[in-house]
């Protein structure tokens, strides 16, 4: 058994009942552990105008190898509605991705493991914060809490503010709203 921290985003149609369903999903593909608090955050690197995303972090025990896993989240995308071939930046039903697989590294030609954006992407290290504070990057060597307080500019944008969050106050290029 594998444990498994993953990514899940909406921008499309009832965002929240989109993330609902799945994490039942994932349910079928061994235990759901641990379960973020939403986030709502700006699209990046999308049109204006785009709709604004739900993300949220999800572990999951799984006897699943990371491939098998990956093919399963696909399907899954693909059955939500999710155009797998066109989506890059594009809005969409569902977007899960595999952050970390207990201390696996991959690096693979269709799967990287820990994935490589998380540690820049503040919609991603919140949520996970909120479920893994201790946990160590398999890379890094640095807990997830270290790298969110570590976290510079994740958007690359060029203005940054300050938002306070959770009793924090935290550098982001965009604004992010726990929902």
């Amino acid at each position: 058994m594998l444990k498994y921290y993953l990514g899940l985003g909406s921008n499309l149609g009832d965002r929240k009942d989109n993330l609902s369903r799945a994490i039942t999903f994932l349910d079928t593909l061994g235990e759901v552990k641990e379960v973020s608090s939403i986030y709502e955050t700006e699209p990046v690197g999308m049109s204006p105008g785009t709709g604004n995303f739900y993300n949220q972090v999800v572990s999951l025990e799984s006897a699943w190898s990371p491939q098998a896993l990956l093919g399963k989240l696909k399907e899954f995308e693909a059955a939500m509605g999710r155009d797998l071939k066109h989506s890059h930046n594009q809005p969409r039903i569902l977007d899960l991705d595999i952050l970390l697989a207990g201390d696996c590294v991959l690096n693979g030609r269709d799967l990287v493991i820990p994935h490589p954006q998380m540690t820049r992407r503040a919609f991603v290290m919140m949520p996970l914060t909120d479920i893994a504070p201790n946990l160590y990057h398999p890379v890094l060597k640095k807990t997830m809490t270290e790298i969110l307080e570590n976290l510079q500019d994740p958007h690359s944008c060029s203005h940054s503010y300050l938002i306070f969050c959770d009793g924090k106050l935290l550098p982001f290029g965009r604004g992010i709203k726990k929902i």
